[in-house]
């Protein structure tokens, strides 16, 4: 089997972000949005990472184009313990309901170093559609195919895949996002086909002034993969 490089695979991806950017009809416009959330606990995929937690994030967009640097840090640990840390960075596009993007996940906590991208960084490819306001069903397939995504046994990749379905639908203002997502084969998420969550979010925007609301949420987030369920509240700011 030929093997893809890093740099292949990323130019790749480049080229096929840049060939979608040709054929977009959106306004030009270059916007950078800066937010956070503060959480109550951070679960991804079903997977438990940290205790209550702030997760800022920047994004620079144009004519459909995205950069986004996304993190994670939690409020337990001390300069003698370990102390949870992600960074992530995500190059994306979207065009009517399509959506591509390539995104680099570190986690490895405070004080570790970034720059090990071979073992510590695990690089995935996001395909993804929103059928929009009449059918809001939205569904994305992953795939990590570089930097430390392989099976601690033998050293193979896993291409750690993770398919996911919601869908969004308003109640009485509270919009409520039923989704389940699985893990099609043998990865870090699963020992083969696995259930790996099953959630209802309820989130809605909490007038303050007349002129401010703060969006909340609240997710109920079973994993039958590991038998785990989560209750996480979150504050959008």
């Amino acid at each position: 089997m030929k093997t893809i490089t890093l740099k292949q695979a990323f130019l790749s991806a480049t080229a096929l972000l840049m060939s979608f950017s040709a054929f977009a009809q959106e306004e030009k416009k270059f916007e950078i949005a800066p937010a956070a959330d503060l959480v109550s606990s951070y679960v991804w995929r079903g997977m438990y990472q940290t205790g209550p937690a702030i997760q800022p994030s920047l994004s620079m967009s144009y004519a459909g184009l995205s950069l986004t640097a996304w993190g994670s840090s939690d409020f337990s640990g001390s300069s003698d313990e370990y102390k949870a840390k992600e960074f992530d960075l995500t190059l994306g596009y979207g065009i009517g309901g399509f959506s591509i993007a390539v995104t680099d996940y570190w986690w490895s906590g405070q004080g570790a170093r970034y720059g090990r991208y071979k073992t510590d960084h695990y690089f995935e490819g996001t395909i993804g559609y929103n059928f929009g306001e009449k059918f809001p069903l939205s569904l994305t397939w992953s795939t990590m195919f570089a930097g430390g995504d392989k099976d601690p046994e033998d050293g193979d990749r896993y291409y750690s895949s993770y398919f996911e379905a919601a869908y969004t639908v308003n109640v009485w203002g509270i919009d409520f996002t039923p989704s389940f997502g699985i893990s099609p084969f043998k990865s870090q998420y699963s020992d083969g086909f696995g259930l790996n969550s099953i959630s209802l979010k309820a989130s809605k925007e909490v007038k303050i002034t007349n002129s401010f609301s703060l969006p909340i949420f609240t997710q109920v987030i079973a994993a039958p993969e590991h038998d785990d369920i989560f209750l996480v509240f979150g504050i959008s700011l």
